[in-house]
C-alpha cells in the first residue's frame, strides 16, 4: 500500500524547497541590482555634480569673453573710451575660448553595459543623456579656436604683446567648484607690464584696420549664437535640475 499522505507532505516539502529556492535566488539578486542601483546613482550623481559646474562655468567663461568683446568693439567703433591698455586687454581676451574636463566615467560604463536602467530616478536619467550627448559646448570651443577674429589677432599683434597680455591678464587656474571665482576667471584687473611705447603700438595696429571691428561683430555674433544653442539644447527641467544639484555641492 502507498502511503499517499507521506506522498503529498513530502512532494508539498520538495514544491515549498524549490521554490523558496528561487524566491532567496530572487531576493539576493534583486538585493545585488539594488545595491548597485544605489552604487551607480551616487556615482552618477558626483559626476553630475561636477558637470553641473562646468555648465554654469562655461556659461560664466564665455559671458566673460563676450563682455570683452564688447568692449572692445565699443571703443573701436567709438562708442566709448577706453584707455590703450585696457583696450589691448579687451580685444585679447575676446580671442579666448574654454573647455571643460568632462566627468562621464560612470556614465560612460552604464551605456557600455546596457545598464542605464540602474538609474532609476527618470529625471536624473535624462539630465545624464542630455548633458553628456550635447555637443553646444563642444561647438563653442571649436568657433573659438577657430575664429576669424582670433586668428587676425594672433597674426597681427606683435608676439611680445600677446605673451605679455596671456601671462599678466590671461585665464586663471580655477578648482573645480569653485562657484564664487567664475567670474574672475578671465575678467579681473590687470596690468601688462608692457612699456608706454608696446602698449601704443599695439592700440594703433587695432584702430588702424577696420578688418578688427567687422571680425569682433562675427565673434560677437558667434558666441551669442552658441549660447543660446547650449540653453535650447538642455530642455527647460534638465536646466532646473542642473541647477539643483549644484545645491548638493559640500
Amino acid at each position: 500500500e502507498q502511503n499517499w499522505t507521506a506522498i503529498w507532505i513530502e512532494f508539498i516539502l520538495l514544491v515549498s524547497g524549490v521554490f523558496l529556492g528561487i524566491q532567496v535566488s530572487n531576493w539576493n539578486s534583486e538585493r545585488v541590482t539594488n545595491k548597485q542601483s544605489e552604487i551607480f546613482t551616487e556615482r552618477l550623481r558626483e559626476d553630475l555634480k561636477t558637470e553641473a559646474w562646468n555648465y554654469i562655468s562655461l556659461n560664466g567663461y564665455y559671458g566673460n569673453v563676450l563682455s570683452n568683446a564688447e568692449r572692445a568693439l565699443a571703443a573701436l567703433e567709438g562708442d566709448a573710451q577706453l584707455p590703450d591698455e585696457a583696450l589691448i586687454i579687451a580685444a585679447y581676451r575676446a580671442t579666448q575660448y574654454g573647455e571643460a574636463v568632462r566627468y562621464r566615467s560612470t556614465y560612460d560604463e552604464l551605456t557600455s553595459t546596457g545598464s542605464l536602467g540602474l538609474i532609476k530616478d527618470p529625471m536624473l536619467r535624462k539630465t545624464a543623456l542630455q548633458v553628456y550627448n550635447g555637443l553646444a559646448y563642444e561647438n563653442l570651443k571649436s568657433e573659438g579656436i577657430n575664429s576669424r577674429y582670433r586668428i587676425a589677432f594672433r597674426m597681427k599683434m606683435p608676439l611680445s604683446v600677446q605673451n605679455a597680455i596671456g601671462s599678466k591678464c590671461g585665464d586663471r587656474p580655477q578648482d573645480v567648484g569653485d562657484y564664487a571665482g567664475i567670474n574672475t576667471i578671465l575678467d579681473y584687473k590687470c596690468t601688462t607690464g608692457l612699456s608706454t611705447e608696446e602698449i601704443d603700438n599695439a592700440a594703433r595696429i587695432l584702430r588702424s584696420d577696420a578688418v578688427f571691428i567687422e571680425l569682433l561683430r562675427l565673434r560677437i555674433g558667434d558666441i551669442k549664437s552658441q549660447l543660446g544653442n547650449a540653453q535650447l539644447f538642455l530642455s527647460e527641467d534638465v536646466r532646473k535640475n542642473i541647477l539643483s544639484i549644484t545645491k548638493e555641492k559640500p
